[in-house]
């Protein structure tokens, strides 16, 4: 009976139906739109985050900065002189850590042995500035009834009438970074944040090998492939594979197994950045509470840390996303259950005569109230189909057309800047990065709008069984009357 009275009552009244059912749809469907913008959102802030940790990476552990004024390492460059004129081409490669911050090697077995750490990693971040050039000896032009003649040590002194011509030098500066990677745990480091395209990684038996890795970008720009040899401070390096970042910049142009980055930077034992993985994300706060504690002078930066730094369109659009449109989305959907409350009310007012007739006929007033509420549930379930079909249509359009966001890295002020968290190969601060705006749906977020569409029919049907619960046979007649 109950069923058979519902199904005649909703097709009587599709009209009224379909206005309460259309009011929770809108709801439903921008609480869809907002949340899967907003994990979109997520992932993006994930990807550039991941172009600067790498895969599986927790925190990193950094040498805290040097306190401001103290005398930092400079490069120096020292050329031969010639006298033959020759102009001969000269070159020097200066090595430098990126930061002039290490840490001890040792450092990175006190990590990992701090409680809630599953594994830690050392790397060697390095700087290399190649100058090249040519020196070119100036002549000496007398003045009137002088004659010309090398100016140089051993030449002529010459008059106070004449004037030095020609001469001068060319150099180029090229510079490049190359990472340190310890071969023996593939599995951390920012060589995980990019994927081999051509040739392979690293073997785990290569701790010492003179091979190398290249960044895709940079093995463009040289000519570079599988089985060439780059050099780096006089010493050829095997390029054994070809990798290309996944999203972001490459954490550097090229890398080179750990030992031969500390022995081109004259930095045995020594590490710019450990890697860390947490035995737990739960506890990723604690550990770094711990290591912060136990391993003095060190900056320990988590991604919540580094998320802080993320400026530009994407922290703006973030931004929004969690904070007005989740209001938005709160407003709008109070607002449709309050609309489908107060017509479900009225549309029991209208009804008097009909609720009256049925509790004459010995309807008491629970069954009156269920019925009202199953019509209000209905109504609410086809306002949450409704509301998905809309919510996945606004997210697919999100999807399709991809709106491009920036993503400023630094410039947050955070220790983690300062102690150079960005690590390998590059400075974060300053770097902007194009990404791809995607709005994904997740079942959690079809269970959330199911359950709204569930609790909008029955906050009506509390509305209308409410009003229904208080009719009394008497009121049909008098309508009748």
């Amino acid at each position: 009976m109950f069923f058979t009275y519902l199904r005649r009552e909703l097709r009587r009244r599709r009209k009224a139906a379909l206005v309460v059912a259309s009011g929770l749809a809108l709801g439903i469907a921008l609480v869809i739109v907002v949340s899967s913008v907003s994990a979109g959102m997520g992932r993006a802030q994930e990807g550039v985050l991941q172009s600067l940790y790498g895969l599986g990476t927790d925190m990193t552990v950094t040498k805290a900065a040097a306190p401001a004024g103290s005398d930092a390492q400079r490069p120096r460059f020292r050329f031969d002189a010639q006298d033959d004129g020759s102009g001969g081409e000269q070159s020097s490669d200066r090595v430098m850590v990126r930061g002039f911050q290490t840490l001890a090697g040792s450092t990175v077995g006190r990590v990992d042995a701090q409680s809630g750490v599953a594994d830690a990693v050392g790397g060697l971040s390095l700087e290399v500035v190649k100058v090249s050039g040519a020196f070119t000896r100036g002549r000496f032009e007398q003045g009137e009834g002088g004659g010309g003649q090398g100016f140089g040590r051993g030449g002529a002194q010459p008059s106070p009438q004449g004037r030095v011509e020609g001469g001068g030098a060319d150099f180029d500066v090229n510079s490049y970074s190359v990472y340190g990677t310890d071969v023996t745990k593939p599995a951390l480091g920012p060589l995980t944040s990019s994927k081999i395209t051509s040739g392979r990684s690293f073997t785990r038996s290569e701790t010492d090998a003179k091979v190398a890795v290249a960044d895709a970008a940079y093995a463009k720009e040289k000519k570079l492939k599988t089985g060439s040899t780059v050099t780096v401070k006089g010493t050829g390096f095997k390029v054994v594979g070809i990798a290309t970042a996944d999203s972001g910049d490459a954490a550097a142009d090229l890398y080179v197994p750990l030992k031969q980055a500390q022995t081109l930077a004259g930095a045995k034992d020594k590490v710019t950045t450990i890697y860390v993985k947490a035995t737990d994300s739960q506890r990723i706060d604690s550990v770094k509470s711990e290591i912060r504690k136990d391993v003095p002078g060190t900056t320990v930066t988590t991604s919540a840390d580094l998320a802080d730094t993320v400026s530009g369109s994407l922290s703006t659009a973030s931004s929004l996303a969690a904070s007005v449109g989740k209001w938005l989305s709160i407003v709008v959907l109070a607002a449709a259950f309050l609309v489908a409350g107060l017509l479900t009310s009225s549309a029991v007012s209208r009804r008097v005569r009909e609720f009256g007739t049925l509790k004459a006929l010995g309807w008491k007033s629970g069954r009156v109230t269920r019925q009202v509420v199953g019509e209000a549930v209905v109504n609410g379930l086809v306002g949450g189909a409704l509301g998905i079909a809309l919510g996945l249509a606004g997210a697919y359009a999100v999807t399709a057309v991809s709106p491009t966001l920036q993503a400023q890295l630094g410039g947050g002020g955070g220790e983690g800047l300062r102690g150079g968290f960005g690590g390998p190969g590059r400075e974060a601060a300053g770097r902007t990065l194009d990404v791809a705006l995607t709005a994904p749906v997740g079942l959690t977020t079809i269970a959330l709008a199911v359950g709204l569409a569930v609790a909008g029919g029955l906050i009506a049907g509390a509305f209308g069984g409410w009003r229904a619960s208080r009719l009394r046979p008497a009121d049909a007649l008098r309508r009748v009357a």
